[in-house]
């Protein structure tokens, strides 16, 4: 996150939380659901992975199964916590696919298109 950023909160109003380190995620490379405004895809929400949501999202076109060394992406397995891209989410409910939500980790501004109640009904049940 650049220095200039207030510190980012999550969806409760308080500090993001790391969505995860090992595999190291976020726009910004830091392991937290961080944003701005050149994060087009909107990478705020903290998801763990389970292989239907994986399956998905690559059907999609978005393939996080792949390693993709070149990249310093190892590939996601279920079980692993990674950003996604909030509209990928949004598709992911429409179709009844629902990967879990950290919400400690879910940055705050998807509040302004899913409702808390929403997130709280797909909430990893530790969070």
């Amino acid at each position: 996150m650049p220095s200039s950023m207030s510190p980012a909160l999550n969806v409760y109003g308080a500090l993001l939380e790391s969505c995860s380190r090992d595999p190291l995620t976020g726009y910004f490379r830091d392991g937290c659901c961080n944003t701005c405004a050149e994060d087009v895809g909107q990478h705020t929400i903290c998801v763990q992975m389970d292989e239907e949501f994986l399956l998905f999202s690559r059907a999609r076109g978005n393939d996080l199964l792949t390693p993709r060394l070149e990249f310093g992406f190892p590939g996601l397995l279920p079980g692993d916590s990674w950003c996604v891209c909030l509209p990928r989410w949004l598709e992911a409910l429409a179709a009844g696919v629902m990967g879990r939500v950290h919400l400690r980790a879910t940055h705050r501004e998807v509040l302004d298109f899913v409702p808390l109640a929403t997130l709280e009904q797909w909430a990893v049940r530790d969070d």
